[in-house]
């Protein structure tokens, strides 16, 4: 085995055992909703990611939606709900302030804009929490819908 592929199999090692976070992902006919979804594991996300994306429905990010969740959003059937928060953060391993090699790369591989200008700007190394509102988040990924099946007026995203 080479040296180069060693570090990239710690990093899946690392995530696979690494707990995912529950999420919300509620199935509501031709939407499905992810709702307050605290992220959890890069390479379980990349699943859900794949699986939602090819679901046929609307996905609408709703309520909190940080670390892993945030590469949901730029999915081409989703929508950010327009009372919705997203909060950005370095991935690390649970429990600890290590940063793993790479996972951060794979993350910002989903990333668009101006979004991806701030995760690899520094938001790819802060322990702390980056959290922007949907319209900051639009502002910098005008690619990026609001929901229009949620209206704006309603307190629950």
């Amino acid at each position: 085995m080479s040296r180069h592929i060693t570090p990239v199999l710690a990093v899946f090692l690392i995530l696979a055992i690494s707990g995912a976070a529950e999420a919300r992902i509620i199935d509501r006919g031709q939407f499905i909703d992810v709702v307050d979804d605290r992220g959890g594991n890069v390479v379980e996300m990349t699943q859900t990611r794949s699986k939602l994306e090819n679901s046929g429905k609307i996905v609408r990010i709703r309520g909190y939606c940080r670390s892993a969740c945030t590469m949901l959003i730029t999915m081409r059937n989703a929508c950010l709900g327009p009372r919705a928060r997203v909060g950005f953060h370095a991935p690390r391993i649970p429990n600890t302030s290590i940063i793993p090699p790479y996972v951060d790369q794979i993350m910002g591989s989903y990333y668009r804009n101006g979004i991806r200008d701030r995760w690899f700007g520094g938001w790819n190394r802060s322990l702390q929490m980056n959290v922007i509102s949907a319209r900051d988040y639009v502002r910098l990924d005008p690619q990026t819908p609001i929901c229009d099946s949620i209206p704006a007026r309603r307190r629950r995203n």
